[in-house]
């Protein structure tokens, strides 16, 4: 049992909505929190309001509140469970902090008698107002920037008179770097300082002298009750200071640190640490290191709490911080609890790697025509990857591929910068693909010392780059017959795809592929163990690379692999990659299902992803974890290595989806649905034969594939018209057009984007309502798992409209009509899985948008809404292992649900916020009200009339 006997009964706040700034990573602590928490036969309670997420799962806790986060949601909590001796806000990011906080200025808790566990508010409020924290560094001898608080515009202006430009302006009590902003002019400073103060919840801004070009490292620590404390992990920034730690690319273990310099840092945070409290938990502290021979450090900022680089560092190193901290939070001290990797060592230990991570964001700019690119102070991505090598470059390359913006990695694929000036402009105001235009700077010949003046990025990992710039040179002189086995080798241990090593040599990927298999070289995988191989590894979490082959005394050869392949019978879970708009976390959430429903059915359970920010790639969820890029070449290895029965694709969005193809070309079952059908469903012409033979209507459409072509069916169409490419996601690309110049403006954009495209162009059933139908089918039955009405009209994404559970004014006619065309679509597209299907009704009509035979956004929220586990009824359909007729369906729902979408618009203020056919929204959260006389459903229904009305 825990230390603290007393604590039976605890409340964790989760994250709420994903906004950027704060995403999944809250999702994956809270989860963590959870699972150790029952480990210990603690009841947990979990508010919550985002119905996307596995943390709100019913599953999780002993009890989910899908409500507002708000202090009246906790007062209701608390009444209805008298027992709650405690409550955990560490884990759920800002949200959950500044809602305790708020609960404690109102005596909430010590109206109830709940502790605060995890953290000590006191610390909080120290961190949070920036002066105290200042005052408290300097009392302890920790230097700082220069820097003063301003609560008023007249004071600001001073400031900055004292501090001469450029200055950094930080809104206090803010997350993801809300109201910061660099001022290099004076002219500029005013705008910028009034932003600033109406952004801060309490009106007051820091105002700090900049240390542009410095270097950037964070520590995460962990303290127990006993005082100890361990660094689980040193992450340094390849950014200098000036862009936010969400926004940068970042590597562990720390890369150019002096060994002096980093002992020293670490006594700094310790130090940090026990000066702000004397709370058991995790923390993160951030410091600033002068690029020259001195080393300065000084201190950034230190969060007493889990924070978005926890999820990072915890899969960096395997050592799982959220876990340890909520154990931590209810007694226990380090050295009583096992390292949860090896099983025989205790958790006071420091990881140690015998590999590189490298983390790239990845951010989503064209959902936000005319917002501000480049990087700074506020936080701008929506996601993130994170790519594990044995070095540097092989860690980059990884974490390139596995960004899903059409790159091979770094070079090598024909589509660098080759302008001098746009290649220049991009370094000197940070771009977001930063990490490739140096290497097209390279290759251009700029020298390093002028890329390294622009950038100040470290002149090590320059030369990292220059190296794998030489190389590719090198290769480029030779054809894939006279390759030598040494440079191959060498190329892919710096992690050139075998599509870059085809581009460098003129030939194809497949005669890579062959060449490597014929001169033995393949990939292996190995442990991420958190002990450098010391200690046995209890955990199968793998990451792949190259070796040189080993000669034993006999003289046999080998390269020790330590993915050890079973006889059980497999199944592989391909994972949804980087969270961005139009595929986020609800993937996740499905493929977390499909493994754990995968397990019941008795398979042993593979995951592929490459995502650090979520619950599939915690090592205990699936048998074996691949961190891998959800890229093809890695995919392939892998189940070459564990030839499974077959892959699920169904549940990792359109990137799982977008691999169909190759699966089934190589001759790779794929679980459910066949490849064949997810085509006919994508392919709009094929599509349509099939409603036409099926009696179903759907909006007049022509395909065309050059403007030329678009300009003649809009003859044909009448306007308005939508405009929307094939192959994509969350609408990308989608536009309403309502004139020829229009119509070609967007369709020569489009095609320039996206080339070689079939451009799908609908007659636009304006004024339309909107609904859509989710259900399972094995072949033979359909049960439609729930129908949804969108308060907004057709026209606006699916993705960013308030969905209603069950509809909310929609007759009989037109629902059985939905019924009928939901189940014949489903049976004609041998649909064996989930199938989600989009409808315009008008007079009295149901009209077919589109049908899309795999998990979609809205499962999750349904499965919320009904209290049922509709994701792992899907996976055993898919699976063959039952029919749609073995469940008893049982949906629980008084009144209405709800989904309402979320939007990050405050980090582009420049932004044209109307609503359209491309999605916009970050994230969502669940509304649950009695009837529709409620007057929030009033307030929605009201605002329908603002949009796409004439």
């Amino acid at each position: 049992m825990p230390k603290n006997s007393s604590l039976k009964s605890i409340l964790i706040i989760g994250s709420g909505p994903i906004v950027i700034g704060q995403a999944c990573e809250f999702d994956y602590s809270g989860t963590q929190a959870l699972r150790s928490l029952r480990e210990d036969g603690i009841e947990t309670i979990l508010i919550n309001s985002n119905p996307a997420t596995i943390m709100t799962d019913p599953s999780m806790a002993d009890h989910v509140y899908l409500l507002p986060l708000t202090t009246k949601s906790i007062v209701q909590i608390l009444k209805e469970h008298p027992q709650i001796d405690a409550v955990l806000p560490t884990m759920g990011g800002q949200t959950a902090l500044n809602l305790c906080i708020k609960a404690n200025e109102k005596g909430i808790w010590s109206d109830f008698g709940v502790d605060i566990i995890g953290v000590d508010i006191d610390a909080i409020n120290i961190t949070e107002d920036r002066e105290q924290f200042r005052n408290l560094m300097e009392e302890i001898g920790i230097g700082m920037a220069p820097q003063a608080k301003a609560t008023s515009f007249l004071e600001g202006k001073e400031l900055a008179q004292k501090f001469g430009f450029p200055l950094v302006i930080r809104s206090s009590f803010t997350l993801g770097g809300a109201g910061a902003s660099f001022v290099f002019k004076e002219e500029d400073f005013e705008e910028l300082l009034k932003r600033g103060l109406e952004t801060s919840p309490i009106h007051e801004v820091m105002i700090d002298k900049a240390l542009i070009g410095w270097k950037e490292y964070e520590l995460e620590l962990l303290r127990d009750n006993n005082d100890n404390v361990v660094i689980i992990c040193t992450i340094e920034n390849m950014d200098p200071m000036g862009i936010h730690t969400g926004d940068s690319i970042t590597v562990a273990p720390a890369m150019t640190l002096s060994d002096k310099s980093f002992q020293k840092m670490r006594d700094m945070a310790i130090h940090m640490m026990r000066s702000i409290g004397d709370f058991a938990g995790g923390c993160n502290v951030q410091f600033a290191v002068s690029p020259d021979e001195e080393e300065e450090i000084i201190a950034i900022e230190i969060n007493p709490r889990v924070s978005r680089s926890s999820a990072l560092a915890s899969k960096a190193t395997g050592y799982p911080i959220a876990k340890i901290a909520a154990k931590l939070a209810i007694g226990y001290n380090l050295d009583e609890l096992d390292n949860q990797i090896t099983k025989s060592t205790s958790a006071l230990f420091e990881p140690t790697l015998d590999y590189v991570i490298v983390k790239i964001p990845r951010w989503n700019f064209d959902k936000f025509e005319g917002s501000d690119r480049t990087l700074g102070l506020q936080m701008k991505s929506v996601g993130e990857v994170m790519g594990i090598g044995r070095s540097f470059q092989e860690a980059l390359h990884k974490a390139t591929q596995s960004l899903e913006i059409k790159r091979n990695g770094l070079g090598a694929d024909g589509k660098g910068y080759k302008d001098y000036d746009q290649i220049i402009s991009k370094l000197t105001y940070a771009s977001w693909d930063r990490v490739f235009v140096i290497y097209d700077a390279i290759q251009m010949g700029i020298p390093l010392s002028r890329i390294h003046e622009i950038t100040k990025i470290d002149m090590w990992f320059l030369k990292q780059y220059e190296e794998l710039h030489f190389l590719e040179k090198e290769i480029s002189t030779y054809t894939i017959e006279s390759l030598t086995k040494e440079l191959l080798l060498e190329a892919k241990q710096k992690g050139f795809a075998d599509r870059q090593i085809a581009h460098m040599l003129g030939c194809y990927e497949s005669e890579v592929y062959n060449r490597r298999e014929e001169l033995k070289i393949n990939r292996v995988y190995k442990l991420v163990d958190t002990c450098a191989a010391e200690f046995k590894a209890e955990t199968p979490y793998y990451y792949s690379t190259f070796e040189s082959e080993i000669e034993r005394p006999d003289g046999t050869r080998f390269v020790d692999n330590e993915s050890k392949v079973s006889d059980k019978k497999k199944i592989v879970v391909l994972g949804s990659g980087p969270n961005r708009i139009g595929q986020g976390i609800e993937f996740d959430y499905c493929c977390v299902h499909g493994v754990l429903a995968s397990a019941e059915c008795g398979y042993e359970t593979v995951m592929i992803n490459c995502n650090p920010e979520t619950v599939s790639t915690d090592f205990d969820v699936a048998d074996k974890l691949y961190f891998e890029p959800v890229f093809w070449e890695h995919i392939y290895d892998i189940i070459r290595h564990e030839k499974p029965e077959g892959v699920i694709v169904q549940l990792g969005g359109q990137t799982a989806l977008k691999l169909a193809e190759k699966l089934d070309r190589y001759g790779i079952k794929i679980m459910g649905t066949t490849y064949q059908s997810l085509d006919l469903a994508e392919d709009r012409g094929s599509f349509s034969t099939l409603l036409k033979e099926n009696n179903i209507p759907y909006p007049e459409f022509d395909v065309a594939e050059t403007a030329e072509q678009a300009l003649a069916v809009a003859d044909k169409l009448n306007f308005p018209i939508l405009v929307r490419p094939s192959y994509v996601l969350g609408g990308q690309g989608m536009k309403i057009v309502i004139n020829k110049n229009e119509l070609e403006e967007h369709v020569v954009d489009l095609l320039r984007k996206i080339p070689n495209n079939k451009l799908l162009l609908d007659h636009y059933l304006d004024g339309a309502i909107e609904a859509e139908a989710d259900a399972i089918c094995d072949g033979e039955d359909v049960y439609i798992i729930g129908i949804m009405e969108h308060i907004e009209p057709c026209g606006v994404h699916s993705g960013d409209s308030n969905a209603t559970l069950p509809p909310f004014n929609l007759g009989d006619l037109i629902i059985e009509q939905i019924k009928d065309h939901t189940k014949k679509i489903a049976l004609a597209l041998n649909t064996v899985g989930l199938i989600n299907i989009q409808f315009a009704i008008k007079d009295d009509k149901v009209y077919i948008i589109e049908a899309n035979p795999r998990a979609s956004r809205t499962v999750p929220f349904i499965a919320k809404a009904y209290g049922e586990p509709y994701v792992n009824y899907a996976t055993k359909v898919m699976l063959g292992e039952k029919k749609v007729k073995d469940f008893e369906f049982n949906p629980q729902l008084k009144g209405y649900a709800i989904k309402q979408p979320v939007f990050s618009f405050d980090k582009f203020p420049n932004v044209d916020k109307q609503l359209g056919p491309e999605m916009k929204s970050t994230g969502e959260s669940i509304l649950f009200i009695d009837s529709l006389r409620d007057d929030e459903f009033y307030e929605l229904y009201s605002r329908r009339n603002m949009y796409l009305s004439k």
